[in-house]
Formats: structure tokens, C-alpha cells, sequence
């Protein structure tokens, strides 16, 4: 492919035109990351004469002019006017007298606003965002940052996924976009959302959104988190809102499913209704989690997996960290009720660890997904037939004996193990 766009860079150069690599490739590239996509703007020529370069072609974008040959996009260099509120209330003007300086200056951010002449070599960059990419730090490109709403969730997803700080300037601006924030829709946000959720440091999305002051415009039952005091026995990271914070980074490490990372960071929203009069405690906060979850899900347009795995992880979260103190029944209630969910004894056993990180160090009593796992196959309709020839049909009977038998197993089980810790 590369020699393909060699040719196509000569085709465009012997026309009086340019073509660069832009964006987050040559950010990728700087950093040593995987480059996902590569950008290409067109400089020097018109869209006809590109057009006319290139037949077959096929031009794209209702916006602005992109066109694509064999699946690779090449931009038209372009300049943007603000003309009215949200993320589409632009006026494109493209045309061969618009320099690269130009295209880039539009830009979100510096360290998106490097481009690289695909023949030369030679790399462009009037913004410093080579050295901002050095220093780590993510910084508004230019004051027409403030035009485009959406930047504000692309600048704290771009924190998430590289780990950078962001500059004080920067952060004022996106503040002062508070009042746009609404007009953006619900899917563009959800997009960067879960970008953030994929990143290695999910955490970063939040706390650069709770410094600009605008965490609570989209994300309000992770803002209500803040100052929901816990007990200091076993918070000693303080409130509600740094303990999520701590979980949803640690789910990283123990998984790549976004539903279950999803979990880990809506497992206490019920904590953000607790009465003042009523903290450090939070009586029931398990319960009333799950109503703030179907909230926050219904108005982000969240993925129902996401929903069902939530909803289980607000409800379920506290009786996993205590499952070693229920007895026998009430566990083997717990783990078939658990299993049945589309989060899982897996997924819950996750947001039950991460819950209970501390001084950290993961803790290594919470077990209860194998032999849950284990016992359920172990102890299946199919045995329950064999051994009492009796149908599912006798619904209430075949249950009853079911979760008798399961108990039963259990505390062979449990005896087992208590016989080999003393041995």
C-alpha cells in the first residue's frame, strides 16, 4: 500500500499539488503505537483537478470532500467558520489555496496537528506538537477549539487512551463549552465514552471532565459520586467518586470485556443518593443503584448488554463480597441467580475484586466463580431426572430438589477444602 500512495503522492506532486500523512498517525508513529488509520490531506490542487487525476475515485462526505481509492481516504485541505451552535454548525471552504499550515490549524489539538509530506519526508509542525507529545501534555490547538462541543469528550478520551495531562488553558476552554454540550448527540458522546472504557486508564476520562466542571452534564450519577462519603476503615481512598475511579482502572487488568469494565464503574451509583444524615452508610445503596443505572443507560443510548450486566453489578455487588459469611443456601441462591445474568459468575467475580481492592493488593478470598461454576454442572436438571426419575414438568418439586442437591454437594465441597487447609 505504501507504494501505491508513493505513486499517488508523485501523480498529485507532478500536478503542482502535495499530499501529507496527518493527524493521529503521525502522533501513533512518534509514540511507537499501533496505527489503526492513516489520514491523508490534499494540498495545492482543486477537488476537479483530484477528480480528474483520478477517476475512479469516489468522492464521499456531505460536509466536506474526501475521496476514496481503494479504501484508503484522502481530504481535500480545508478550512472551517463557525456559523452556528453543536458539532455540525460549520462552513467548509476547500480549494487549492488552502495550505497544510491551514488544514492543521483547524484541529483539535496540537498533538493531532502534525503532518508529514509523503515524499519527502519532511514533517510539518507549527503547533509544538511534537514537544507537547514529548512533555505529555494535550493542549487546544488554536482558539477555534471552542468551536466544536465535541471536542471537549474527545480531548478527555484522548487523556484515557494515551495517559496525558491536560493543560490548564485547555481545560478552561472546554469549560466555557458547558452550555453546547447538550446539543450534541447522545451517540457521538457514547462513542468517545467508550473509546475511554477501552483505554488503559479509563479514569482519566472523568477526572479531566470533573476539572473542567462539566462531568455532570452527561455523566450526572458518576458526578453525584463526589463527596458521597464511605467508611474510612474500608475507603481509606476517601469518597464514593475516587473509589469508582480506582475500580474501573483496576477492571482493565482483569478484563477486555466493556461490559464488564462498564459494570465495575456503575456498581455503586446508588451511593450518589445516599441522605447526608445517613453518610458514611449507605443502607441499600445496592437496590437503589439499579434505577440510577437504567438512568444513565436510557440517556447515553448505552448498549443493552451493558444494561443487563450493570443492573446485576449495582444489585449483586455486595452480597459477592460477602458470600463467604452467607450459608450454604443462601450461596447456592446466589450463585444460580448470578450465573443465569449475562454478566455472569465470572464478570461478577471481577466487579466483586475490584470492589475490593485495597492497599493495592486484589484480595484472595474472592472465589466463589469456579465452584459455583463447578457445582452448577455438576448438579444439572439432567442428574436431578437420573437420580429421582422425576420431569421438569413438576416444576415446584424438581426445583426443590435441584437447589437440595446443590447444597448438599456444596457442603462436601466446602469440607473438602476445610480438610485440606488443615492438612
Amino acid at each position: 500500500m505504501e507504494d501505491k500512495i508513493e505513486k499517488i503522492a508523485k501523480k498529485i506532486y507532478e500536478q503542482g499539488g502535495k499530499i501529507y500523512l496527518v493527524g493521529g498517525a503521525i502522533r501513533d508513529e512518534i509514540l511507537r503505537r499501533e496505527i489503526h488509520d492513516k489520514d491523508y490531506c490534499v494540498v495545492g490542487i482543486s477537488s476537479d483537478k483530484f477528480q480528474e487525476i483520478f477517476p475512479e475515485a469516489r468522492k464521499q462526505g456531505k460536509m466536506f470532500e474526501v475521496f476514496c481509492i481503494d479504501n484508503t481516504q484522502f481530504a481535500m485541505a480545508r478550512k472551517e467558520t463557525k456559523k452556528g451552535t453543536g458539532h455540525k454548525g460549520f462552513e467548509i471552504e476547500t480549494g487549492e489555496n488552502i495550505s497544510i499550515e491551514e488544514d492543521l490549524k483547524r484541529r483539535d489539538i496540537t498533538i493531532n496537528s502534525i503532518a508529514k509530506d509523503v515524499l519527502t519526508g519532511e514533517i510539518i509542525d507549527p503547533f509544538d506538537g511534537i514537544k507537547d507529545i514529548q512533555n505529555r501534555i494535550i493542549k487546544a490547538t488554536s482558539e477555534a477549539f471552542k468551536e466544536d462541543p465535541l471536542r471537549v469528550y474527545r480531548v478527555a478520551r484522548f487523556s484515557s487512551e494515551l495517559d496525558f495531562d491536560v493543560e490548564d488553558r485547555t481545560i478552561e476552554m472546554m469549560e466555557s463549552l458547558k452550555s453546547e454540550l447538550n446539543s450534541l448527540s447522545e451517540e457521538r458522546v457514547f462513542v468517545e465514552f467508550k473509546k475511554a472504557l477501552v483505554s488503559n486508564k479509563p479514569s482519566n476520562f472523568f477526572q479531566v471532565l470533573r476539572k473542567a466542571n462539566i462531568l455532570d452534564v452527561h455523566f450526572k450519577e458518576i458526578y453525584d459520586l463526589i463527596d458521597s462519603i464511605q467508611p474510612e476503615k474500608y475507603h481509606p481512598e476517601g469518597d464514593s467518586y475516587n473509589h469508582t475511579m480506582i475500580v474501573v482502572d483496576k477492571s482493565v487488568e482483569l478484563t477486555e470485556k466493556l461490559e464488564i469494565r462498564f459494570a465495575c464503574l456503575v456498581h455503586d451509583l446508588g451511593k450518589g443518593i445516599t441522605p447526608r444524615e445517613m453518610m458514611p452508610h449507605h443502607y441499600g445503596h445496592d437496590a437503589k443503584g439499579v434505577r440510577l443505572v437504567e438512568n444513565f443507560c436510557r440517556r447515553l443510548k448505552i448498549p443493552n448488554s451493558w444494561l443487563k450486566c450493570g443492573k446485576v453489578s449495582a444489585k449483586e455487588h455486595m452480597r459477592g463480597g460477602t458470600f463467604n459469611k452467607m450459608t450454604i443456601p443462601k450461596q447456592i441462591d446466589y450463585i444460580t441467580n448470578v450465573d443465569k445474568s449475562l454478566l455472569g459468575l465470572d464478570g461478577m467475580e471481577i466487579v466483586v475484586m475490584c470492589d475490593k481492592f485495597r492497599d493495592n493488593k486484589l484480595p484472595e478470598d474472592i472465589v466463589f466463580s469456579k465452584i459455583g461454576k463447578e457445582c452448577l454442572k455438576q448438579i444439572n436438571g439432567k442428574y436431578i431426572k437420573e437420580k429421582y426419575d422425576i420431569s421438569e414438568a413438576n416444576y415446584t418439586k424438581f426445583k426443590e430438589l435441584l437447589k437440595k442437591e446443590r447444597i448438599e454437594w456444596l457442603k462436601i465441597e466446602k469440607n473438602v477444602e476445610n480438610i485440606n487447609l488443615l492438612v
